[in-house]
């Protein structure tokens, strides 16, 4: 009876080790939903492909805890409604442990409430400050936040000696959160927004916005958007002899606008993580190492410049992938997601991570560099 009692105690020891190691040598499925098509592909794109690189790397390396990682990417083509179906999908039919994504703020804001019916972490790759504010238990961003962006220009035009200006604004969810910060906090800063419009993101001649702002004596335009429309902006501005300084949102931190803009972008000013003036940072800075890094991996493999957007990406899979290390193997959405809520000092692409309960984007206005193009070409703002 001993001997019988003795086998099936080591038999059920062999099962839960079998069972443990099926665990450890699992698959983490991962969900991202991206524009890597359509008005937002100059996010998506190269978001996706920071996506895929990451995850050959990390499988490469023997997986997160010994499990490896699956990658399914949706293309939402920057569509809300989309967005939707495939978030649906993704939590209930192809199970997965977390969501990166999407691209746009609408997006997010769309599928930030299926998120949370579904105990699903997201991850998103939009800036607008209302994705995390309030705070959403398993919604997370990565980009630094509007108002953030918004503080540093007024920063900026204060030493320019800049009060008076013109706001001009996309229809998304991007443009609509932008504009709610500019015009709460200018008068906070000094600043009087002496005439705020808003344009369709697909238009394709904003000659008529651009003169309503030039015919108001504005000291200097801002523009928000993260559309192509941003480029004809800059352009149609210029096209009609307005010699204003132009101000950006951080959603210009690619380098495709400047080339759509053409010259018309030279001395455009804006705030940017760090990634995209790597080269010249001082080797004290902390995140030197991991941007030159991230930079040239990018650019070899992609034959293309790298920018703020794949950084989003970037970041949101290695703040995951930290977390799923440090929660340890098998852990459960809940666990890692409090993992994620308390992470410090992680550094990353935008910045120094340092979440709480009451911050689910863990970055500060110090994330930002002020950039400005100088021939044809990203580069820091010294005036």
């Amino acid at each position: 009876m001993m001997k019988v009692l003795k086998v099936a105690v080591i038999a059920a020891a062999l099962s839960a080790l079998s069972i443990t190691t099926a665990l450890a040598a699992g698959t983490i499925k991962i969900g991202a939903i991206l524009a890597v098509t359509g008005p937002a592909s100059f996010l998506g794109a190269p978001e996706a492909k920071t996506l895929e690189t990451l995850v050959e790397d990390i499988n490469a390396n023997g997986g997160i805890n010994g499990s490896k990682v699956e990658l399914v990417i949706k293309d939402s083509g920057a569509n809300p409604e989309k967005a939707v179906s495939f978030a649906k999908q993704l939590i209930e039919e192809e199970k997965v442990f977390a969501i990166i994504g999407p691209s746009t703020t609408g997006e997010t804001m769309a599928i930030k409430n299926i998120a949370e019916e579904g105990k699903t972490l997201l991850l998103s790759c939009a800036a607008g400050e209302v994705i995390v504010n309030p705070v959403a238990k398993y919604v997370f961003k990565t980009p630094q936040m509007d108002r953030d962006a918004v503080l540093r220009i007024f920063q900026q035009m204060k030493k320019m000696g800049i009060s008076k200006i013109g706001v001009l604004s996309s229809n998304t969810g991007f443009g609509k959160a932008g504009k709610e910060q500019l015009e709460k906090l200018a008068p906070g800063a000094g600043i009087q927004v002496l005439i705020s419009e808003v344009y369709d993101k697909a238009a394709t001649d904003l000659t008529a916005e651009v003169t309503k702002v030039k015919a108001a004596n504005v000291q200097a335009l801002v523009n928000w958007s993260i559309e192509p429309a941003q480029a004809i902006v800059i352009k149609n501005a210029r096209q009609i002899g307005m010699t204003v300084p132009i101000f950006q949102s951080h959603g210009f931190g690619n380098i495709n606008y400047v080339k759509t803009a053409g010259a018309a972008a030279e001395g455009v000013i804006f705030p940017a993580g760090r990634l995209l003036v790597a080269d010249t940072l001082s080797d004290k800075t902390p995140q030197k190492a991991l941007l030159l890094a991230y930079k040239k991996a990018y650019e070899a493999k992609y034959k293309e410049d790298v920018s703020t957007f794949g950084g989003h990406a970037y970041d949101a899979m290695k703040i995951l992938e930290q977390a799923l290390k440090a929660a340890g193997p098998g852990a459960d959405k809940e666990k890692v997601r409090t993992t994620i809520e308390n992470m410090k000092g992680l550094v990353g692409t935008a910045g120094i991570f340092n979440f709480s309960p009451t911050d689910h984007n863990g970055l500060d206005s110090m994330a930002f560099e002020m950039l400005t193009v100088k021939d044809g070409k990203f580069t820091v703002f010294e005036k």
